[in-house]
């Protein structure tokens, strides 16, 4: 998200917006208002799934109700409308368009049978949703203070989709002992070994599109380096796990994903910016 503001240094009248100051708070806003509102839209799309294969989950054991799970997605999305009104009203448009796809995407776009037959276009389809967030979140940068997206942002767009593939490929790898009934996994769909291979490649892409983004703003040898790192300890995680599929075992790559995610968003955000004030 920080690649927009990366691209130029904010003139004086920027830097003195008082906008400014809340865009860079409400960026995290926004994010976690977006996935509050992904998490509680699987709620809802998952209810009758839930409560038949997993009971243990808070709405199955009524710690809370998706009545109050509806009303507090209402109250996210009021608050991102009063603060996109606020800060400039052509950012609408994109929130509306996020609004619009995560509605299709609740709904598994009307096909949700036969998108249940065809896992990898199941979770492309669904992982668009991040680079829709990530545009709608840059926007509040670029869009109100630069009138147009800065070079690189479309592949950051793009790293983000494979970012959300890394997670959720990262999610549903298990060692056999922690398979549930119902829970269509992707060690189970795909075999242990190719969804592991198909982790490595999404992460792969991921830092592809990152170092290219970063290419714009003078840090993809950096950024590559920390990346590479970090793929090459993937790597031993995934070969770790094949060879010793033991329970607990694929907590190592959901982990790892996270941090992965983190790595990359930090790499484009707030490490160039301060790789430029010190250099």
């Amino acid at each position: 998200m920080g690649l927009s503001g990366g691209t130029l240094p904010p003139p004086a009248a920027r830097a003195a917006d008082p906008r400014l100051q809340l865009q860079r708070r409400r960026l995290l806003l926004d994010a976690a208002l977006f996935f509050l509102q992904l998490r509680i839209a699987d709620e809802f799309k998952d209810d009758e799934e839930d409560a038949r294969y997993r009971p243990y989950r808070p709405v199955p054991r009524g710690l809370v109700t998706l009545r109050e799970l509806g009303g507090l997605f209402v109250l996210g999305g009021v608050l991102q409308l009063g603060l996109a009104l606020w800060l400039d009203a052509r950012l609408l448009v994109l929130l509306l368009v996020t609004w619009t796809y995560l509605a299709l995407m609740s709904k598994e776009f009307f096909v949700g049978e036969w998108l249940r037959g065809k896992h990898l276009t199941y979770m492309v389809t669904h992982m668009a949703i991040m680079p829709l967030i990530d545009l709608y979140a840059t926007g509040t940068d670029w869009l109100v203070f630069q009138g147009h997206a800065p070079a690189g942002l479309g592949w950051f767009l793009l790293a983000s989709l494979f970012n959300g593939m890394v997670i959720e490929i990262g999610r549903k790898i298990r060692s056999p002992h922690d398979e549930e009934e119902g829970v269509a996994t992707y060690s189970v769909v795909w075999g242990r070994g190719r969804a592991v291979g198909t982790w490595w490649a999404v992460i792969g892409l991921a830092l592809a599109c990152a170092c290219l983004a970063a290419r714009r703003i003078g840090f993809a040898l950096p950024l590559a380096v920390v990346l590479g790192a970090t793929f090459g300890a993937a790597v031993l995680i995934g070969l770790r796990f094949l060879r010793q599929q033991t329970p607990g075992a694929g907590k190592w790559i959901e982990n790892w994903s996270g941090i992965w995610t983190l790595v990359l968003y930090l790499g484009l955000g707030p490490a160039p910016l301060l790789w430029r004030e010190l250099g």
